[in-house]
């Protein structure tokens, strides 16, 4: 049986690719759960794994939650929210990379990511309107803190598609690069992450996470008070680098 979430670790870089491409990347129940447990796997890896890439296969990125499953029980209430939520706040830093449509749940799904590139193909979108939904997966928090509160309202209320161009211009997107370069892009900034000392990178993003909405004076007593400080790789790291020069 053919996986719908396949998993690949190697040098760090841990890759989820979601993989229902003649569904255009729907999110089934099933593909839920097979997400879910490559989740487990990445937490129980903590630091042997220094960043996650979240991608998929065929021309579209996902086309938002599976419609044809509206009747559909779910395992607990609130599933999908709660793994949304898992994603984002993994302890490693997350690059997810779009070509194509990003839709709606899609989007929401996008959205968890610490780092977003778009390939030029990138369409986004939310598309909760069309099919009159409000999102429960995290819409009306995540994209205002990426694009500010009144181009979100424009993007949710109109549901129009932002380019992968324009998704970079308002900072949807953190890059737009030829569809060609995509790969090569994202495996490059995940090994660029992978070479940093886990332990700064780790300490960064459970600061940037705790810091998101605090005023400017308590974020900086956050986080001089809750630093990890230096890692125990510190001496090695500098003595790497003097000796490189």
């Amino acid at each position: 049986m053919t996986s719908l979430v396949t998993y690949t670790c190697s040098d760090g870089i841990a890759i989820l690719t979601i993989n229902r491409p003649a569904q255009r990347n729907a999110l089934s129940l099933a593909l839920w759960q097979e997400l879910e447990g490559h989740l487990d796997t990445i937490e129980a890896a903590g630091r042997d794994i220094a960043v996650v890439i979240l991608r998929s296969t065929g021309p579209v990125f996902c086309a938002g939650n599976d419609l044809k499953e509206r009747g559909i029980t779910f395992p607990r209430p609130f599933y999908q929210p709660h793994i949304v939520t898992r994603i984002a706040n993994l302890p490693q830093p997350l690059i997810v990379a779009v070509q194509g449509g990003c839709f709606t749940g899609g989007l929401e799904l996008a959205l968890t990511g610490d780092i977003i590139l778009a390939s030029e193909s990138a369409s986004f979108a939310d598309t909760h309107g069309k099919f009159s939904m409000v999102p429960m997966w995290g819409m009306t928090q995540r994209l205002p803190r990426r694009v500010g509160s009144f181009k979100a309202r424009e993007i949710s209320y109109t549901g129009l598609p932002v380019s992968g161009r324009e998704a970079e211009r308002i900072g949807l997107a953190n890059k737009c690069v030829p569809d060609d370069q995509l790969e090569t892009v994202t495996m490059d900034m995940a090994r660029a992450i992978a070479g940093q000392s886990r332990h700064s990178i780790f300490a960064y993003k459970e600061l940037y996470i705790a810091q998101a909405d605090l005023p400017l004076d308590a974020g900086l007593a956050h986080e001089v008070f809750n630093t990890k400080g230096r890692g125990t790789d510190l001496e090695e790291r500098v003595a790497q680098g003097f000796s490189k020069k």
